[in-house]
């Protein structure tokens, strides 16, 4: 770039508010390197890690980005990536050996790990296994041994390194101790909070009616099992109607439960447990209905213990049970494995007051979003507000909201280039001022004591491009297949993923991450096993689960539409027993966005029932917390659309109609 024009660009930069000037991501090429504000320095957590790594005789340990429960989303005392490396992106895994330190994650963090690592780190892009083994058998000699924390592998993560190291005389070594943890001189502690239960209000099923419910499965298992481990922590809390606060955003709490046909323990941290919960769990007996509490770090000598004794069958779900109890449960007779537990596949269909509940929570939540959008279409023309000023706005707004507990996750608040950036969250350092003259992606939830909730909208102030509105009808046209689909009850979400990207596909768009998960009730925003990837659940008449395309085009912008469903009943012509999606989620989209001339008639008619809807649950909720200025907004966003040849052109009223009508016949006359 000329002088001239680079000095232009400072300038703009200094009254746009952009960050033109400064260069965001790393160049460890230059002499000396050039590192951004955002990066960290890892040099001392490095050399202390591996004076550790000697004190072993290891020549490489692997550091995944996830705690003992393989949770998404982990509290800041696991995030050891971050602290080894800068990077705080939710999917990656570190390897250190003496001489070098790399970083493999996926596409949606290769800019952001640029910008937070240092030239300590190299970036490997690419998530596989055998990308991070063929990595380790160049780098080990032959003969090393390369340690792991076995609490931090699943069963299949453990097998497949396994299995790409076999052959190149080098071996993982458990190593039960983490080093991380070892050198983590100011590792943040476990909240203090006690743990509590859910009011009976938003509670169906009893704790109690719950454990005989998941004993009933473990009874009419075939292959006979004796106990259920469960490690995932949405189990525990979901089973005794607990939540805690050791995750952000997440309302779990550390533990572990096993459970038996006459004894049910549960380990937790014994100082977050009052007199009163001692009492709700009914502790002080040994009944099969009494819970004998444990220290949450003696699951695994009790574990242990129990499959000692003769005639032993554990029963666990791969997808969450760690190494660490896994490789207890010895010989294999006393193992039976299933990819999820009992408790995940019947926590998974919501109960009638979970789907009430739930449901509540999403009208009270689009209350925010709509304060949210109303507010940016005022306040962006004005040039003041930035990313970060969005997502603090709808977080405020929602904490206003009836049973709010926060948000369910970090709002993703982006525009221009950022929003091109799937997951990109605004901090101090890189949050741009919001313009007319750009696109704006928000991508946010609440957690409130009857659901959790999540939705994404994307917005345009000025004149979007031509492009822009295609690339974004394309994505609503995709958003609106799915939710139109009906099918057959235990259909899995895989087999009509590719509805989510056929009108983006035939234009040769696509977008690279998933098109939908489970969503729970005061629970994870992202709950398994349910969505639309392989290894999820068939669908099931009460689920809830997001429909999300999107279309993302690098340093310029990106377009998500997201929205929560749940799967209901539907009749049909000739067949029973079919099923179809109710979008629960209840913010308009972008009417400017929108290019009728795009959609079917039946995608159409689709959009104006579902305004319709918005209409009618909306309209009572907001006069109810006298927000008529929502309101009035809410009804200009929520007109019928009629087809017109390039717009999303408003019927207003039926008078309108007959208006054309008279004036039309006149001409021809």
């Amino acid at each position: 770039m000329p002088s001239c024009v680079w000095l232009l660009a400072l300038s703009l930069a200094a009254l746009t508010g952009n960050t033109i000037g400064e260069r965001t991501e790393r160049n460890c090429s230059l002499t000396p390197p050039y590192l951004p504000s955002t990066a960290v320095n890892t040099t001392l957590q490095l050399q202390a890690l591996r004076e550790q790594m000697l004190h072993r005789n290891i020549s490489a340990y692997i550091i995944p980005g996830t705690d003992a429960h393989l949770s998404e989303y982990i509290a800041p005392r696991d995030a050891r990536v971050a602290f080894m490396s800068g990077f705080t992106g939710s999917a990656g895994t570190a390897v250190v050996t003496q001489t070098k330190a790399t970083l493999w994650t996926d596409s949606r963090y290769w800019v952001q790990a640029e910008r937070q690592m240092d030239c300590n780190w190299e970036l490997e892009k690419d998530v596989s296994i055998s990308s991070v083994a063929e990595w380790l058998i160049s780098e080990v000699p032959t003969g090393g041994e390369i340690g792991f924390d076995p609490f931090l592998f699943s069963l299949q993560t453990q097998e497949n390194y396994n299995i790409n190291l076999e052959s190149s005389n080098r071996s993982l070594k458990s190593i039960p101790l983490n080093l991380v943890d070892q050198v983590w001189k100011e590792r943040p502690p476990i909240p203090p909070d006690n743990l509590t239960h859910l009011p009976s209000r938003v509670i169906q099923r009893s704790w109690q009616m719950k454990v005989e419910h998941i004993r009933n499965q473990i009874m009419d298992n075939p292959y006979e099992p004796t106990a259920l481990l469960l490690s995932a922590l949405d189990e525990t809390a979901w089973l005794f109607n607990l939540r805690g606060n050791d995750i952000p955003y997440n309302p779990f709490f550390y533990s572990y439960t096993l459970l038996t046909m006459d004894e049910i323990w549960l380990f937790v941290h014994m100082d977050r447990v009052t007199d009163e919960l001692k009492k709700y769990l009914n502790s002080s007996c040994t009944g099969s209905l009494c819970v004998q509490l444990k220290g949450y770090d003696t699951v695994r000598d009790h574990l242990k213990e129990y499959v000692a004794q003769p005639g032993i069958k554990v029963w666990i779900g791969t997808e969450y049970t760690n190494y660490a109890l896994y490789e207890l449960i010895t010989p294999e007779d006393k193992l039976l494995t299933s990819s999820y537990s009992p408790v995940l596949t019947t926590k998974a269909v919501k109960d009638e007051t979970e789907q009430r509940i739930l449901r509540d929570a999403h009208v009270r939540d689009a209350v925010a979003v709509m304060q949210l959008l109303m507010w940016l279409e005022k306040a962006v023309p004005q040039g003041k507000e930035t990313e970060l000023t969005a997502a603090e706005y709808v977080n405020k707004c929602r904490s206003k909201q009836k049973d709010s507990r926060g948000p369910s996750f970090e709002t993703i608040s982006a525009s221009g280039p950022n929003a091109a950036l799937a997951h990109y969250s605004p901090t101090a350092e890189t949050s741009r001022r919001l313009t007319v003259d750009e696109m704006y992606l928000v991508d946010s939830g609440g957690q409130y004591l009857d659901g959790t909730t999540d939705i994404t909208r994307t917005v345009h102030w000025g004149t979007p491009t031509p492009m822009q509105r295609e690339a974004f009808t394309r994505v609503l046209m995709g958003n609106i297949e799915i939710s139109r689909t009906i099918f057959p009850s235990g259909t899995r979400g895989a087999n009509m993923e590719m509805l989510g990207r056929r009108a983006l596909w035939e234009v040769g768009l696509n977008y690279g991450h998933g098109t939908g998960h489970g969503v729970g009730n005061y629970f994870g925003v992202h709950e398994w096993p349910v969505g639309f990837q392989s290894n999820n659940i068939p669908f099931r008449s009460g689920m809830f689960t997001s429909i999300e395309p999107g279309y993302y085009k690098e340093n310029d912008f990106g377009i998500r539409i997201e929205d929560v469903a749940v799967i209901v009943p539907v009749h049909t012509k000739y067949g029973n027993n079919y099923l179809t999606f109710d979008t629960v989620s209840l913010v308009p989209y972008d009417r400017k966005l929108i290019d009728t001339s795009l959609l079917s008639s039946q995608q159409l008619q689709w959009l104006n029932t579902y305004y319709e809807t918005i209409r009618r649950l909306m309209g009572p909720e907001l006069d109810k917390q006298g927000l008529h200025e929502e309101k009035d907004w809410m009804l200009r966003n929520t007109e019928p659309f009629m087809k017109s040849g390039s717009s999303a052109s408003v019927c207003t009223s039926s008078l309108t109609l007959l208006a054309l009508a008279i004036a039309l016949f006149h001409n021809i006359l």
